[in-house]
């Protein structure tokens, strides 16, 4: 995982919190399935992106692309 990810995981679990909503509910609000919310949550490094702007849409949120330095 990388700091990035982290954020990532750190934003959707805590607006999650904030509005009172169980894993299920996000995962049916966002139209994904409740593994995948799990996965998320958990840090699995290997999601679906277009699955993972569907649950941040929620939250009015996206990823984009992200520039990567180059390793001399």
């Amino acid at each position: 995982m990388n700091a990035n990810s982290d954020a990532i995981i750190r934003f959707v679990k805590n607006r999650r919190k904030q509005l009172g909503i169980t894993q299920e509910e996000l995962s049916r609000r966002a139209g994904v399935g409740l593994r995948f919310i799990r996965d998320m949550e958990q840090g699995k490094e290997s999601l679906r992106m277009d699955k993972v702007n569907q649950v941040l849409g929620l939250f009015g949120h996206k990823v984009g692309p992200v520039p990567v330095k180059d390793q001399e």
